[in-house]
C-alpha cells in the first residue's frame, strides 16, 4: 500500500535544518552574540537547497508555501485563545499598542512613497502595492507577508509572496544585529539603570540550550488527566477546531460574494489572503464561549505558547526556505532601497519615541518594540531576555495585553492593503492615494495619542535620540 509522504518529507527536512541550526547556535559564538534565531539560520540553510537542489528530485517549495500560510493562522489562533490575567488599567498598555502602530504607519508611508517615486522614475512597471510588502515583512512577519502577497496573484501580480518573505528575512537580520547594537550602545550611553547594566554583564553565553544540570523552567501545565486526554491534545485540538471553523466561514463568504459577480469573487480571493484574521476572531469567539460555559480553566497559556512557538519556528524556517532567488534578483534594488529606509527610521524613531512615551522600563520596552517591528514577537522577546532574563519586569506581559488592542486597531489598516492592488489593475491612482490616506490617518492617530501619553516629554530635548529625565 502506497501513501503520500510529501508533507512529512518536507517537515522532516525542516526539522533536520532546525536541529542543525540549534547545534550551530550551541557551538558558534557569532550566532550566540547576535542572538540569531535558530529558525532563521535553518531557513537560510535550506534556501539554496530548495532553489537549486531539491527541485531536481521533485521537491519544490509549494509545500513550504502552504505550511507558511497555515502555520501563520495556527499561531494566531493559539495566541487568541490565551487567557489574559487580571491587571490594573493604566496607560502603559495603550502606549505599547501606539508604539507598535507607529511602525505600521511610518513604514507604510515610507514604502508607498518610495514605490510611487520608483514608478514615476526608473521602474514604471513596478506594481503599486510593492511598498506594502516592506511593513508586512518587517512589522507583521513572514507569514502575513507571504499570505497577503500570494493573494495578489488574482490581480496578475506574480512573486509578491517571495518579495514579502525577503523583506521579512531582512527584518530578522536587522532585528538580530540591530538589537544587539542597541543593547551595547545603550550600555555605553547609560540608557538603562546601573542595576540592569550590571545584570547584563554577569550573564553567560546565550547558547540557546540550557546546560546540563540547570534548573529548567516549567513550559506548560496539565489541565486534564492524561489517561483521558493529553492536555496538549486538548489545547491543540481547540486551536485546530478554530482554524476549521475559520475555513468554513471563508467558504461561506466566498459562496455569498460569488453571487455578486466578478467583483465579489475578487474580494473573496483577497479575504483568503488574510485568513489569519478570521482565524483569530474565531479563536476569540471560542474563548468567549468557554468563559460563558465556565470551562475556560481547561485552557493553559503555557501550553498554547508551546503550540504557537512550534508553529512560528516551523513557519519562519519554511518562509525563508521558500524565497525565490530568481524573483528577489529581479527586484533587488527596490527591496534594498525600502529595507534601508525602514532600518534607518527604526533606529532613529523607536528609541526617540519609546524613551518619551513610557514612564518606566523605557530601555526594555524599546528593545521589545524594536524586535517586533523588524522581526517577530519571538525576536523581540529574545532581545528583552538579554536585559530581563527572567521577565521580572511587566514589559512582556504588557505587550501581551497590548497585542489585543493592536490587533483590533490594525484591522482597518490591513483591509486597506488591497487598495494599491486595485490601482495596479485599473490604472486609477485614486486607490493608491486612498491607501496612503489610511496610512496617514493612522500616523495622525499615533501622533495625537503620543502627545496625550508623553505630555511634557513629547518634544523635550528633541535633538537627542534618547530622552532621560
Amino acid at each position: 500500500m502506497s501513501f503520500d509522504w510529501t508533507l512529512f518529507i518536507h517537515i522532516g527536512i525542516i526539522s533536520a535544518a532546525l536541529m542543525l541550526a540549534t547545534f550551530i547556535r550551541t557551538r558558534v559564538r557569532f550566532f550566540q552574540r547576535f542572538l540569531i534565531p535558530n529558525a532563521l539560520t535553518a531557513g537560510f540553510i535550506l534556501l539554496p537547497l530548495y532553489n537549486y537542489v531539491f527541485p531536481l528530485v521533485g521537491l519544490d517549495s509549494m509545500t513550504l508555501e502552504a505550511l507558511t500560510y497555515h502555520l501563520l493562522s495556527v499561531s494566531f489562533v493559539a495566541m487568541s485563545l490565551r487567557k489574559a490575567p487580571r491587571r490594573e488599567k493604566d496607560g502603559t498598555i495603550f502606549a505599547t499598542a501606539v508604539a507598535v502602530l507607529s511602525q505600521y504607519a511610518i513604514q507604510t508611508v515610507i514604502g508607498l512613497l518610495l514605490t510611487f517615486v520608483l514608478i514615476t522614475t526608473i521602474m514604471p512597471d513596478l506594481f503599486h502595492s510593492f511598498g506594502w510588502l516592506m511593513p508586512l515583512g518587517f512589522v507583521l512577519g513572514p507569514g502575513q507577508a507571504f499570505s497577503i502577497g500570494e493573494g495578489w496573484r488574482v490581480a496578475g501580480i506574480e512573486g509578491a509572496g517571495s518579495i514579502g518573505l525577503t523583506f521579512a528575512a531582512i527584518g530578522f537580520i536587522v532585528a538580530s544585529f540591530g538589537g544587539v547594537f542597541l543593547i551595547n550602545y545603550g550600555l555605553r550611553k547609560g540608557w538603562m539603570s546601573k542595576e540592569h547594566a550590571d545584570a547584563i554583564h554577569k550573564q553567560g553565553i546565550k547558547r540557546g540550550v540550557f546546560p546540563r544540570g540547570s534548573r529548567l523552567p516549567v513550559g506548560s501545565l496539565l489541565t486534564t488527566e492524561t489517561e483521558a486526554i493529553d492536555s496538549m491534545t486538548l489545547n491543540g485540538g481547540l486551536v485546530l477546531i478554530a482554524y476549521l471553523v475559520a475555513y468554513l466561514v471563508l467558504e461561506g463568504l466566498t459562496f455569498a460574494l460569488g453571487l455578486i459577480g466578478p467583483t465579489g469573487e475578487r474580494l473573496a480571493a483577497n479575504l483568503w489572503g488574510i485568513s489569519f484574521i478570521f482565524a483569530s476572531v474565531v479563536g476569540l469567539g471560542i474563548k468567549g464561549l468557554l468563559y460563558l460555559l465556565k470551562a475556560d480553566h481547561i485552557l493553559d497559556n503555557q501550553t498554547l505558547n508551546r503550540v504557537s512557538g512550534f508553529a512560528v519556528d516551523y513557519m519562519v524556517t519554511s518562509a525563508i526556505a521558500a524565497i525565490s532567488i530568481v524573483v528577489v534578483t529581479q527586484y533587488w534594488f527596490p527591496i534594498l532601497l525600502l529595507s534601508l529606509a525602514a532600518t534607518i527610521f527604526c533606529f532613529l524613531q523607536i528609541p526617540w519615541f519609546t524613551s518619551r512615551i513610557f514612564n518606566d522600563h523605557q530601555f526594555h520596552r524599546m528593545l521589545l518594540i524594536f524586535g517586533v517591528s523588524t522581526g517577530t514577537l519571538t525576536t523581540g522577546l529574545a532581545l528583552l531576555r538579554v536585559v530581563d532574563p527572567d521577565f521580572e519586569t511587566p514589559v512582556a506581559s504588557d505587550y501581551a495585553y497590548a497585542s489585543g488592542i493592536t490587533f483590533v486597531l490594525a484591522i482597518p489598516f490591513i483591509l486597506s492593503i488591497n487598495l494599491p492592488v486595485r490601482a495596479y489593475e485599473t490604472g486609477d491612482m485614486l486607490y493608491f492615494w486612498l491607501a496612503m490616506g489610511v496610512a496617514l490617518a493612522y500616523l495622525l492617530f499615533v501622533f495625537i495619542a503620543y502627545l496625550g501619553l508623553a505630555k511634557k516629554r513629547a518634544f523635550a530635548r528633541a535633538s537627542q535620540v534618547w530622552h532621560r529625565d
